[in-house]
């Protein structure tokens, strides 16, 4: 089975141990988890956190890990998000050992509904929701029974047939579990199992017209399927007993649930719900935008999946919720791109400079590392000519205190090339320096100066002559509170950060026209990059992956977080 790679720290969990204790004592001769996601929306990182947890367990044991999609509501679901699911796991890094679907056990579904109808069980109500949702009660008063709770058991049977044959319309009447209408757990009071949706689905087509609900499709899925260890979210703790009902009342084999705390991510929303609707309503240019907290979208911005599942295992399983700093993703997405990147320079807000004494029409070729640290990347040749673009930021007319880098009368050192002094600058009509006049030292090549001075900065730079165009998109966080449903009067859009995203007009090396679009590439001082999708070789596009300044470390040394 090919599974996700060991993780960087194999830090324990208490559903690891859980599972090598269920292993040990002999309970489970095998194990097998499965990774369950409904094909209503594109994956998360807190999917990731899934993935990596029961593809590692089964791994880890020497178990096997299904993919099972449950599809039990076709108005929501698409075969889009089920391809997006299915390319998202893989590029995780996992490969499932069988590939399942709810709807492939409709039929026994029904089947086993039918048992429990036969048992007493189950019944057929015909009340309104608005009706059900009266009679069940609150948490602090117990339900009342429904009408309908002890209609005889083959008027149920007969009704149930004719749910199927599509001879009733939408909410005309449900099936549900006879439990216990005063259960302390709301779920287990009669909840229903099937509902009326006249919706053809994305693999059954129009076959059925009623559709099992979740809390009765997945638990029985997961017996099916011979399920040991059914590893799921918080959210579903106060689910568990209705899915030990449900696999307890019925001849199948007996999966174990196992909670744990969903991953909650600061300066984003993690609901499906939510990110659908900052699609549709464009606040995102779709699923994939490298803001979004989706696996697609943090793909397309560069993140590679082993720093996603190297983030998951620091993170561990906890039994409470809990929510995960921006920062600890981007320290490990860092720190895998800093292994994995190769070095080049790029100007992103280009100011034009002139060298005055550098001879005209002419040009040489100034060498340069691939990576700093690891020679199998190679060299490369930059050009370098008279004209160059710069940094603006990397230039004041008149600098403040301890700003070291160029300004009139001062010099620097250019990466890989030549000192360099500036003189004078060219200013446009709105008094904004355009171009800087400078003179370099032809004695300084590769950055050492014969009479031993020093230059306090070096600075990158692009030869104008040869530097390629490209737009370059600067990303930052979607939002600027860093819970967003912190925003006053819930109005949870209105933090969304105006400055997520910066378009730029750039230059970068020639080299870059040559490369594979899949290289990852650090921007020497200004942060990891990607090309995008978008880009081609006559039009190049970049997306800034991460910065190259490590906040989760600088938070770390103030003691702001373990």
């Amino acid at each position: 089975m090919n599974t996700p790679a060991a993780p960087a720290e194999n830090a324990s969990n208490f559903i690891r141990e859980l599972v090598a204790e269920h292993v040990q004592t002999g309970k489970v001769q095998k194990v097998a988890t499965r990774f369950p996601p409904e094909p209503n929306g594109y994956l998360h990182i807190g999917h990731a956190k899934s993935i990596v947890l029961n593809f590692g367990i089964a791994s880890e044991f020497g178990g096997t890990c299904n993919l099972r999609f449950d599809d039990t509501d076709p108005v929501k679901e698409d075969v889009e998000y089920v391809d997006s699911i299915m390319d998202d796991v893989r590029w995780l890094g996992a490969q499932w050992d069988a590939l399942y679907y709810a709807s492939d056990y409709f039929e026994k579904l029904y089947e086993w509904a039918v048992l429990l109808i036969k048992e007493g069980k189950a019944y057929i109500d015909e009340s309104t929701p608005e009706q059900i949702r009266e009679m069940r009660g609150n948490f602090y008063n117990p339900g009342v029974n429904s009408p309908y709770r002890d209609r005889p058991i083959e008027e149920s049977l007969a009704l149930f047939a004719r749910m199927r044959a599509g001879e009733f319309e939408e909410g005309k009447m449900v099936l549900r579990a006879k439990i216990d209408m005063a259960h302390p757990n709301m779920n287990m009071r009669d909840p229903l199992m099937y509902r009326i949706k006249h919706a053809t689905h994305h693999r059954t087509g129009d076959a059925w017209c009623i559709y099992p609900m979740y809390d009765y499709a997945h638990p029985l899925s997961d017996a099916v399927e011979d399920i040991t260890h059914s590893l799921c979210t918080l959210e579903f703790e106060d689910h568990r007993p209705l899915y030990d009902w449900f696999v307890d009342n019925l001849p199948v084999s007996k999966p174990q649930q196992i909670e744990f705390a969903r991953l909650n991510l600061s300066y984003t929303v993690m609901s499906k719900r939510r990110l659908l609707q900052l699609v549709k309503e464009g606040h995102v240019a779709g699923w994939d935008d490298p803001r979004m907290p989706t696996i697609c979208g943090m793909r397309r911005r560069g993140y590679t999946p082993e720093a996603l599942r190297r983030f998951c295992e620091r993170i561990g399983v906890a039994k409470n919720s809990q929510t995960v700093e921006v920062e600890l993703l981007e320290h490990a997405v860092r720190e895998h791109l800093n292994d994995l990147s190769m070095r080049v320079m790029a100007v992103l807000r280009p100011l034009k400079v002139v060298i005055e004494n550098y001879p005209e029409g002419q040009s040489e070729l100034l060498e340069a590392p691939n990576h700093p640290t690891d020679a199998s990347f190679g060299v490369r040749q930059i050009p370098f000519g008279r004209e160059l673009y710069i940094e603006q930021s990397d230039f004041m007319l008149e600098p403040p205190p301890k700003f070291y880098r160029l300004a009139p009368g001062r010099e620097v050192r250019l990466r890989y090339g030549y000192f360099l002094k500036c003189h004078d600058v060219v200013k446009n009509d709105a008094g904004e320096v355009v171009e800087l006049r400078c003179t370099y030292d032809p004695e300084t090549k590769g950055g050492k100066a014969p009479d031993g001075r020093r230059s306090k900065v070096t600075i990158h730079w692009v030869s104008a002559a040869h530097a390629l165009p490209a737009k370059v998109r600067m990303y930052d966080r979607l939002f600027s509170l860093k819970d967003p449903m912190e925003a006053p009067d819930g109005e949870w859009k209105s933090a969304l950060n105006p400055n997520s995203l910066e378009l730029l007009e750039s230059f970068v090396e020639p080299e870059l026209g040559t490369l594979d679009p899949s290289t990852h590439l650090q921007f020497e001082r200004m942060g990891y990059f990607c090309f995008d999708k978008d880009s081609t070789p006559e039009a190049l596009v970049f997306n800034r992956s991460v910065s190259l300044r490590d906040e989760w470390e600088a938070l770390q040394k103030r003691g702001a977080t373990k």
